[in-house]
């Protein structure tokens, strides 16, 4: 009997130490694959925390494309007036180099193709009579009444978009003092001429027996 139960002591004691070994090993390689699988906060947990800096991004600021000078304007023309030329195509108007706050209309008038306007490029000092289509730097002549003209104006903005409006342009008036030297010189005149009648009558008297 004695002898039967040292085999059992010793087998069981077989089967424990081979349990222990089996858990250790499970254990190792559960903690080398934890140890593996684990990621640090990325920051020292002994420094007190500071809040990421947001990058402020600046809003673009819209408004309109401002225009370029005039003598800029007429070397593009006379640029798009060449390559016209050489390809043998009709070249573009004078006026397309002119914007529309640049005109003045000096006058209305009716011609066998419909009405008509007379305008005044104040840059340059020059006149231009043009029609319903006309193009301008920054729009075209819709349409010619009695007393103005109706044009398309378009704005081109910073962000690339167009904005088009109808302005209108009445006929210029004539200036007060320009009217006040015309009225003045009809006045001289017949004083002039009433000093010279004077003079011719004391003459013809003198002459008288």
């Amino acid at each position: 009997m004695r002898k039967n139960n040292n085999k059992l002591r010793q087998s069981l004691c077989g089967f424990l130490s081979v349990g222990v070994l089996v858990l250790g090993g499970a254990g190792a390689v559960n903690a080398q694959a934890s140890s593996q699988t684990y990621k640090t906060a990325g920051r020292d947990p002994f420094k007190k925390y500071k809040p990421p800096v947001r990058r402020v991004v600046a809003k673009k600021v819209v408004a309109p494309v401002a225009q370029p000078d005039i003598k800029v304007r007429i070397a593009q023309y006379k640029a798009k007036k060449l390559a016209a030329m050489n390809m043998q195509q009709p070249a573009p108007k004078p006026t397309t180099a002119i914007l529309l706050g640049e005109i003045q209309v000096t006058g209305i008038f009716r011609t066998p193709r419909g009405y008509a306007a007379m305008v005044e490029a104040t840059p340059i000092n020059l006149s231009y009579v043009i029609y319903p289509g006309e193009k301008f730097y920054d729009g075209m002549l819709v349409a010619i009444e009695e007393t103005r003209l109706v044009f398309r104006h378009e704005t081109l903005w910073t962000d690339g978009h167009r904005v088009v409006a109808v302005d209108t342009m009445p006929l210029r008036q004539p200036d007060a003092v320009a009217d006040s030297m015309t009225e003045a010189k009809p006045a001289q005149s017949a004083k002039r001429t009433s000093d010279s009648s004077d003079k011719e009558e004391k003459a013809s008297e003198a002459k008288k027996p």
